[in-house]
């Protein structure tokens, strides 16, 4: 499977994902969904696919003895990576990045250190784009430049959410905060904005009977319990005395 494949399937996954959250959801989810008595499912089921993106990075890499085998799927989920960047797909391009950055991945330095300096220049620069100094300014900067459709890194959207919410009072001396609501307005618009165009497929992908690809894609073989992951990296390469 090429990563353009992985990564063009895994878009189109995620994007069918998305499409059904609507902004609503976001409210429900930050202000309590007891209090509204609405379901969020849409909204968790996105939310749940970003983790398990993230730990199937983690589970092929602890699956794997061979170290040569390993650098070599370093590789692949780098250009994984950069493909769903490229396809706008930032939600699964920051799974991936965390992936490779959960301790049970990072700590295989034998590995890291034969991944080669292209390779390890393009991770760079994925890392910085998840920096979160002065609100995750770089992320931002980089999604005001993207034009629809595009799929965002929807964790944060929650966050600015909450952030917003906990931040501020609903009410003023009884009144509405007015300005409180405008704030989450935007970010739920935010939403909206994203998938303000369709998502047209790619011509020369579409071509392609993907069937085995789009299964694999949607069906990830994931071990999502990190002492797990942390014990059987440790297996791989011991910690050095």
């Amino acid at each position: 499977m090429s990563s353009k494949d992985l990564a063009y399937q895994m878009t189109i996954y995620d994007w069918e994902l998305f499409n059904c959250v609507h902004e609503l959801e976001l409210i429900y989810h930050t202000f309590g969904r007891h209090n509204f008595k609405k379901t969020t499912a849409n909204l968790d089921l996105f939310l749940r696919r970003f983790n398990e993106i993230q730990f199937w990075v983690v589970t092929e890499i602890c699956l794997c003895s061979q170290p040569s085998k390993r650098v070599q799927l370093l590789k692949k989920f780098i250009k994984i990576a950069a493909h769903c960047k490229e396809y706008k797909n930032l939600n699964s391009f920051f799974a991936i990045v965390m992936g490779l950055s959960n301790v049970a991945v990072s700590r295989l330095a034998l590995t890291w250190e034969k991944l080669p300096s292209k390779f390890k220049k393009f991770y760079a620069e994925f890392e910085s784009l998840m920096d979160p100094s002065r609100n995750h300014r770089a992320y931002r900067l980089t999604v005001a430049k993207l034009e629809p459709p595009l799929i965002p890194f929807m964790p944060l959207l929650i966050k600015d959410m909450t952030f917003t919410h906990e931040g501020n009072k609903t009410f003023i001396d009884n009144l509405v905060n007015f300005e409180k609501m405008r704030m989450i307005a935007n970010t739920a618009r935010t939403v909206r904005y994203c998938r303000s165009q369709p998502f047209n497929l790619d011509a020369a992908q579409a071509n392609k009977n993907h069937q085995d690809v789009r299964s694999y894609v949607r069906q990830l073989n994931v071990i999502d319990n990190q002492r797990t992951l942390s014990q059987m990296s440790h297996r791989l390469e011991p910690r050095r005395p």
